[in-house]
């Protein structure tokens, strides 16, 4: 079941249920919040949108805080005779 169409019916249902829940004192300090919040992510999205058009003078590397990882080639025991 999809849920990108939820027309017109299911909205009403969920105000209604919302409603209900928390209700009509609540409805619109929980509508100011989500809108709040709504905006806030948008404006964040934008600017993350806006550094990757940004043009980088260096290439992206893995960050220094990271250990160095050492690698080791297997030791066979025909060698460990010598």
């Amino acid at each position: 079941m999809p849920f990108g169409n939820i027309g017109i019916p299911g909205l009403i249902l969920i105000l209604i249920i919302a409603l209900i829940i928390f209700g009509p004192s609540k409805l619109p300090e929980l509508g100011r919040a989500f809108g709040r919040t709504l905006s806030e992510f948008k404006s964040a999205t934008r600017g993350i949108m806006s550094d990757d058009d940004k043009p980088q003078d260096k290439p992206a590397s893995v960050s220094s805080a990271a250990p160095a990882v050492e690698v080791q080639q297997p030791v066979l025991a025909a060698e460990n005779k010598k």
